[in-house]
């Protein structure tokens, strides 16, 4: 989990992770238009949930003192009800071949999971590579000129694609490359390969001291606010304090949403009046993040077309009054971007990575499109580190993206997880 997130301390966990099934049936992703017309905020209270790990008495003093004279909302979430919950029975020991078995079987089964959330990118680009190489006994200009549709259609990008093929011609010029069955394996490490390089030496530190901050950007209806709900929940189940900053000040119900999401997480959520300016909701924020110790800060800022160039510059002022505020933040600028938009994610990606230089993607709704290939081509197009991937609702289904995983489950390679 967070495998580019590297920690310079440990921290004890005091929240266990919840049950698969107990976040499936939590955490489905709530449709923007739903929580518009549905919620809205939870009163602030006065006690910090039970729940919620307890900090140092210090952090209590200087949370007292930071709060006296703050403009923003702070939520503070109610404590969970256990009243209708029933003791669990003991536990019986399993022994541990079985416990390694069990462990086992629940990789495969996430590993499967991806690969069928994935078929639609296999049916237009493996499955159909699969259909062209079949009975083909050598590798000529026709098979080449198919070949070069089926990569284009699969929204690889004609760079990408003609690149790829480039690379297979030359094999069989030099004799390395004979069997039509031998250039699938060879245009699935070439694939894997543009993916790796563009996340080498993109690991991030936590700070010595102060919050590791995370900006998130993306145009609207990529599911950003979502996205941000269920990245705290790994950075809170990982041990770490989380705190979530509404910067999308023109939209009550994107505020709205991002509370939904701290209830579900049990973490505090700031923001500021309607109409605020959302570089001032974003320093005061650093203030509060810096007061309280907290851990890990994530801020959600407003939807906009990466051609609205006035808005792309309220992006680089946010940025910049948090820098003053907080020395090198944010220390994480996140994409989020659809899959389904295909090569438009490219360009988007590149006039965000323009105005505020893009450290990171989180690509969404790759289970319902079948242009997955978008995710080599934006790897070699930008050398953006990939981060997160979202194969669906549920909270797990935004996976922590790793290459090797990513390549062998659309290649239907089920020795990945053995």
């Amino acid at each position: 989990m967070l495998g580019w997130f590297k920690k310079k301390f440990s921290k004890k966990s005091d929240n266990a992770e919840l049950p698969a099934e107990q976040e499936s049936r939590d955490l489905v992703e709530e449709p923007f238009e739903a929580a518009e017309a549905e919620t809205e905020a939870p009163a602030a209270i006065e006690q910090v949930p039970e729940s919620v790990p307890s900090k140092s008495d210090t952090r209590e003093e200087k949370k007292e003192s930071a709060t006296s004279d703050s403009d923003e909302t702070l939520t503070r979430l109610p404590e969970r009800d256990d009243s209708t919950q029933t003791e669990p029975e003991a536990e019986e020991t399993v022994p541990e071949s079985e416990q390694q078995e069990s462990s086992s079987a629940g990789i495969g089964s996430m590993f499967q999971r991806l690969s069928s959330r994935l078929n639609k990118t296999k049916e237009s680009l493996v499955y159909r590579m699969d259909s062209l190489f079949l009975g083909k006994k050598e590798i000529d200009s026709d098979l080449f000129d198919e070949l070069e549709e089926i990569l284009i259609t699969a929204d690889l990008g004609i760079n990408t694609a003609m690149e790829l093929l480039d690379d297979a011609r030359k094999r069989v010029k030099r004799d390395a490359l004979s069997n039509p069955t031998e250039l699938k394996a060879v245009l699935k490490e070439k694939l894997r390969s543009f993916i790796t390089d563009s996340g080498k030496d993109a690991e991030l530190i936590m700070p010595e001291s102060g919050p590791f901050v995370i900006m998130v950007v993306g145009v609207n209806g990529v599911g950003k606010t979502t996205t941000i709900g269920k990245i705290a929940r790994k950075f809170k189940n990982s041990g770490q304090s989380v705190l979530l900053v509404a910067a999308d000040t023109f939209r009550a119900a994107a505020v709205a949403q991002l509370r939904i999401w701290g209830e579900r997480n049990d973490v505090q959520v700031v923001s500021g009046q309607e109409g605020a300016d959302p570089s001032a909701v974003a320093f005061d924020a650093m203030d509060r993040a810096v007061a309280e110790d907290y851990d890990v800060v994530i801020v959600d800022t407003a939807g906009r077309l990466h051609t609205q160039v006035n808005l792309m510059e309220e992006l680089k002022k946010i940025k910049r009054v948090m820098g003053k505020r907080l020395s090198d933040a944010p220390h994480e600028i996140l994409l989020v971007l659809d899959a389904t938009t295909g090569q438009n994610a490219v360009s988007q990606a590149k006039l965000f990575n323009e105005a505020v230089t893009i450290t990171g993607l989180a690509l969404t709704k790759l289970d319902g499109t079948a242009k997955g290939g978008i995710v080599a081509n934006i790897s070699r197009e930008l050398a953006i580190p990939i981060r997160f991937i979202g194969i669906g609702e549920q909270i797990d289904d935004l996976r922590d993206f790793d290459a090797d995983e990513f390549i062998n489950a659309l290649f239907g390679d089920d020795s990945y997880h053995q």
